[in-house]
C-alpha cells in the first residue's frame, strides 16, 4: 500500500524539472501447470506475470505496475492497460522504450527500426544515443530481480504485484 502511484511517480519527475523516463517490462516465472494458459508466454516459453516499471534517467526503479498473465498482453498492450502513454502525457513526460513499444504512442520514444535494409548512419547514430540512455532502465529492474524472491514465484501469481510493489518500497525507504 506504500508503493508510490504511477501519478505520484510521475508528477516526482515532473516537479525534479526531468522531462523524461525510461519504460521497460520483465515477466516474471511462476510455476503454473498447463491448464493456466492465460499465464503462459509463448515468447518466454514459460508461466509468468508481466509487470511494467518506469525509471528515472538515473536508473532508480520508481514506479512498478500491478501484474497481467504474460499469455495475455505484450509490452504494448500491457502499457496500454495501465494507461502509462496517457498519464505520462498528461505529466508532459517523454518515455523512452525498446522495440516492444513501437508506435505505442507519441510520447513513447522507440528506435528506429529498419524496414528494408539498412539504417543510415544518422538513424545509427540515434538509436546508439537511445540505448546508451535507455540502459540506465534495465539497471532498475535488474535491482529488482536482484531480490531472489521474484527468481521463481511459487504462490498465486497475483502475489507477484504485491512482492514487487514491497520490494519497490524497501528500496526507497533504504536510500
Amino acid at each position: 500500500a506504500r508503493a508510490p502511484s504511477l501519478t505520484a511517480a510521475l508528477w516526482r519527475l515532473a516537479w525534479t524539472f526531468t522531462n523524461f523516463a525510461i519504460l521497460d517490462g520483465t515477466v516474471i516465472r511462476t510455476d503454473r501447470i498447463a491448464a493456466n494458459r492465460p499465464f503462459y508466454s509463448g515468447k518466454h516459453r514459460y508461466h509468468g506475470i508481466n509487470l511494467q516499471g518506469l525509471t528515472d534517467p538515473d536508473g532508480t526503479l520508481i514506479w512498478i505496475s500491478k501484474g497481467i498473465p504474460a499469455g495475455l498482453v505484450n509490452d504494448t498492450s500491457a502499457a496500454r492497460a495501465h494507461h502509462i502513454p496517457d498519464l505520462a502525457e498528461r505529466a508532459k513526460i517523454l518515455l523512452l522504450a525498446d522495440r516492444g513499444y513501437h508506435q505505442t504512442a507519441e510520447n513513447v520514444i522507440t528506435p528506429y527500426k529498419s524496414w528494408h535494409g539498412e539504417l543510415t548512419q544518422p538513424y545509427r547514430d540515434a538509436n546508439t544515443a537511445h540505448a546508451r540512455i535507455r540502459c540506465q532502465g534495465e539497471r532498475g529492474f535488474a535491482t529488482l530481480k536482484n531480490w531472489h524472491v521474484l527468481d521463481r514465484v511459487r504462490c498465486c501469481p497475483h502475489q507477484v504485484s504485491t512482492l514487487a510493489q514491497a520490494i519497490l518500497t524497501l528500496q526507497h525507504e533504504t536510500r
